[in-house]
């Protein structure tokens, strides 16, 4: 059985650099570029439990950073 996804379109601008290192990760994992940005989105965690309680026009949402150990 076949997903149907909602489809947005997204283009984005890297650098030389950051092209290259998601070139040779994808290269290194056999994996398309879409696969791995969706897996990064998806790890993402958004933080607005404190305006939970207040629906606002001037809520933050807070998106925690994703940083890999080296």
């Amino acid at each position: 059985m076949k997903k149907k996804w909602a489809v947005k379109r997204l283009t984005i601008n890297l650098t030389t650099e950051e092209m290259k290192k998601l070139d040779d990760y994808c290269a290194l994992t056999g994996r398309p570029a879409t696969d791995i940005i969706r897996e990064l989105l998806r790890a993402l965690e958004i933080d607005n439990s404190e305006n939970s309680e207040m629906e606002t026009a001037d809520s933050t949402i807070t998106v925690g950073s994703l940083s890999k150990s080296q």
